[in-house]
């Protein structure tokens, strides 16, 4: 599965992230996901996350989903 650039949703925040693209770790050569917080956030506005963990499943409300979704 791949991720593509565009707008996704994180399940447990309901936060509108931007992803930019997909980059290489330098020293791992593992996939890492470039994304932007469309939201105010202090902490930082660009973020970064393996792949892997992309697409993890997370517990909302009982429920195993998605950690992120495409924002329709």
């Amino acid at each position: 599965m791949s991720i593509q650039p565009g707008i996704y949703k994180h399940s447990k925040t309901g936060n509108l992230y931007r992803v930019h693209f997909v980059a290489k770790h330098s020293e791992t050569l593992e996939d890492m996901v470039v994304y932007e917080a469309l939201y105010d956030n202090e902490t930082s506005k660009v973020w970064v996350r393996p792949a892997k963990m992309w697409f993890e499943e997370v517990e909302v409300a009982g429920k195993k989903v998605p950690r992120f979704i495409p924002d329709k």
